[in-house]
């Protein structure tokens, strides 16, 4: 990204953003369009409600974390009606909940499903084909809004195969790259919802933007340089292979909790079945402050955690393990940890970084092992 900025209405940088536009859409997989913001996360979840919905409309959302609970209280903010489906947040999504609630909905009030693919708050990554279904199963005509922010990119997604109505996604996490890009991919029905939508918009209307996006242009000043970054980046994505990055993605995550459950703590995320392959949140012993924890952390060991949420506050703290992150990367920030807890007198087990070496080496040579059969 570190180049001379360029002219935004030449042919070079109509070059730059049609590679991008054309690129991105591999990462979604979708061979619609994919909408590119000059904003972070926060900007394209309002581009996903005013462009499809309109005032006063019902929304069905899912209480997974925080982020889920901001996007909630955006949609209050923008006029929308929305139902919360409440949880503990130390689960995902449950399919059989929301496919509950539509069944009674009988006249079709609720216009939209609203949820996190992957609970950046408290690593919960939920199903999303489940819900398809689920929304299927009823004969719901709902669109399904989906936030792709801390997961496009490390974990498996599939925008068309799946039936997903608006995936928004930001730049600053699996692609790798600074916050002040985010994205919309779009359906066909969500497109369709947008000529009548009826919710206020400039900046963040689709209709402009695909205008000027079909000649390689925007309809106002781009981030120029964040998307000289995400032209590498989506490279960097296919020259590894998006199953490997998953595959490596899953093997971090593991050996990640191997070392939080040979610590002997808890996990945030209690059911394996929303295990998240971007982080990691960890629950320390009652009693323990964990904000004070991470500031010893970064104070002797140079290393920054994610705080805790919510009812989670000063409970816990977060190992991101995601976008341009490998086994020795990780093993370094493992090592960190332990010593942080024994400088902190946390109480704890010894072995969490020998029970993560463990599981990184039994993974590659179970990998090894595939490969040669």
């Amino acid at each position: 990204m570190d180049t001379p900025v360029i002219d935004h209405r030449g042919p070079e940088f109509a070059e730059l953003a049609r590679k991008c536009l054309d690129g991105i859409k591999t990462i979604f997989k979708t061979t619609n369009p994919v909408i590119i913001y000059t904003a972070t996360g926060t900007g394209a979840w309002e581009g996903a409600l005013v462009n499809t919905l309109s005032p006063g409309d019902k929304v069905l959302m899912v209480e997974t974390g925080h982020f889920a609970t901001l996007w909630k209280k955006m949609a209050e903010k923008l006029g929308l009606n929305p139902e919360f489906i409440v949880t503990d947040w130390r689960t995902g999504v449950d399919a059989a909940a929301v496919e509950a609630r539509l069944l009674n909905d009988k006249r079709h009030e609720i216009k939209a499903v609203c949820f996190v693919h992957n609970e950046t708050s408290t690593g919960c990554l939920s199903s999303v084909p489940e819900v398809r279904k689920a929304i299927d199963r009823v004969g719901h005509p709902a669109l399904l809004l989906v936030d792709t922010v801390s997961s496009l990119a490390s974990a498996d997604y599939r925008h068309d195969e799946w039936g997903v109505d608006v995936t928004v996604a930001g730049a600053q996490k699996g692609l790798m790259l600074p916050p002040g890009m985010s994205f919309n991919a779009v359906s066909d029905k969500a497109l369709a919802a947008s000529k009548t939508s009826k919710l206020p918009k400039s900046f963040w209307a689709w209709d402009d933007m695909l205008a000027m996006n079909k000649t390689g242009f925007f309809p106002y000043t781009p981030a120029t340089q964040i998307l000289h970054g995400l032209a590498v980046a989506i490279e960097m994505l296919h020259e590894e292979g998006l199953d490997n990055l998953f595959a490596r993605h899953d093997r971090l995550a593991e050996a990640t909790r191997c070392a939080a459950k040979a610590w002997g703590f808890d996990i945030v995320c209690r059911d394996p079945k929303y295990y998240s392959p971007s982080l990691t949140a960890i629950l320390l012993p009652d009693g323990y402050d964990a904000d004070s924890f991470r500031a010893l952390a970064l104070e002797c060991f140079n290393i920054s955690y994610g705080a805790g949420f919510g009812p989670f506050k000063g409970k816990m703290f977060r190992i991101g393990h995601l976008g341009d992150t490998n086994d020795t990367m990780l093993m370094g920030a493992l090592a960190a940890t332990e010593m942080a807890l024994s400088l902190a007198g946390i109480p704890h087990n010894r072995g969490g970084v020998q029970a993560a070496m463990d599981c990184l080496v039994s993974a590659h040579e179970n990998s090894t092992h595939a490969a040669t059969e």
